[in-house]
């Protein structure tokens, strides 16, 4: 199986301390143990998770690490017992694991799985990392770190795809655009003639529009500081656009007077714990139903009970409720099929070696994504 079970020694961006560059390092890239994956990674996308880990997780527990999360690849080798997947296969390495077998992963009602990374909260492979740098062990984020040639994922956590798939697209389905488009599809249950609000549009706003469009709602509201993402949002199926900052009274109530009382749902994409509680202001009171997309750990948000006493659901969605291993071959197929789109979320091209650049451009609010080109196909 590919090199025979040898270490691979390639070149990877190493966050070694937080709020710092990412370093281009020579790695060494174990090969995969019992249930593994070892994958050539083609395109990686930058992701605000990354850039939230590297600037908002000051523990420095979560480093040396390599980041990246959002990736499109194929496999090398694979370690004892993977029976799903072969050297050659395209695939999409997943920060949500599917196992198929615990009790979350039988039931309809949810995506999580009891054998994530997520559960307990860890966003660190801790002692299972398969990559070293200058002798350090050094993590894996969320089980994946895709700022590197070469990475090392456990099956439950590896998507298998079309082989036709062009990965320096479909790269985005790894987080962004599932989990937007599916807050809206699978988490929201957006019905046809509805009106959203999306709050927020970065690549994970833009998905949770193009849910809603394709959801059949009829209006939807695009709200954001920055009114340079509107014409984007119009793209994606935005019919209107507020910027909060063009008013003097809070948006809920900018949103209210639009829609005769609150939209029917509303989609937080920002991670802002205020921002969380505009959103659910800004649906009616009667049956408005809210979700929460952005991430954000560190904060507590609030809300008065009568406006969930009144009606209002109140919902969180992780990776766009979908099933992982499950999802993103579907999500693959509706792009071959033309009825996604992805090449529109990309604004920037570059290489690993310009991953700062990329992260800047992030910082900056200057793109909506950035593919970096890892390895040739």
């Amino acid at each position: 199986c590919g090199s025979g079970g040898k270490v691979i020694k390639c070149k990877a961006a190493v966050a070694w301390e937080p709020n710092k560059p990412l370093v281009i390092e020579k790695i060494e890239v174990a090969p995969p143990q019992a249930n593994e994956v070892r994958i050539k990674i083609v395109a990686t996308a930058v992701c605000h998770t990354d850039l939230y880990h590297l600037l908002e997780n000051m523990n420095k527990d979560g480093f040396p690490t390599v980041l990246g999360h959002e990736a499109a690849g194929i496999v090398e080798s694979v370690g004892p017992g993977v029976t799903d997947f072969e050297p050659g296969d395209k695939v999409i390495p997943l920060f949500l694991s599917q196992c198929r077998e615990c009790r979350f992963c039988k039931s309809p009602k949810t995506n999580q799985c009891e054998k994530a990374w997520t559960v307990p909260h860890d966003a660190m492979a801790g002692p299972d990392s398969r990559i070293t740098c200058k002798g350090k062990k050094v993590l894996q984020f969320v089980g994946t770190s895709t700022f590197s040639e070469y990475t090392v994922v456990r099956e439950i956590a590896l998507a298998k795809i079309d082989p036709t798939a062009p990965l320096d697209k479909v790269c985005l389905l790894g987080c962004g655009v599932c989990t937007g488009y599916g807050a809206a599809v699978n988490t929201a249950k957006v019905e046809p003639g509805s009106t959203c609000a999306v709050f927020g549009l970065g690549a994970i706003g833009l998905a949770a529009v193009m849910g809603c469009k394709a959801a059949g709602a009829k209006r939807i509201i695009a709200v954001d500081i920055n009114p340079e993402k509107f014409e984007k949002a119009k793209v994606f199926g935005a019919t209107e656009f507020v910027n909060p900052n063009d008013h003097n009274k809070p948006i809920s109530q900018v949103i209210a007077q639009m829609t005769d009382g609150g939209v029917d749902y509303s989609l937080e994409c920002v991670g802002n714990v205020e921002v969380m509680r505009n959103a659910l202001e800004s649906c009616l009171q009667a049956w408005g139903v809210s979700v929460i997309v952005g991430w954000t750990d560190l904060k507590d948000f609030s809300a008065r009970p009568i406006q969930l006493i009144a009606g209002r659901t109140w919902k969180g969605s992780m990776f766009g409720g979908f099933k992982s291993r499950d999802g993103v071959p579907e999500m693959v197929k509706a792009y071959l099929d033309k009825k996604l789109k992805l090449d529109e979320f990309i604004t920037h091209k570059m290489t690993l070696d310009q991953v700062n650049d990329a992260i800047e451009l992030m910082k900056q609010g200057k793109c909506i994504r950035t593919v970096l080109s890892v390895s040739p196909q």
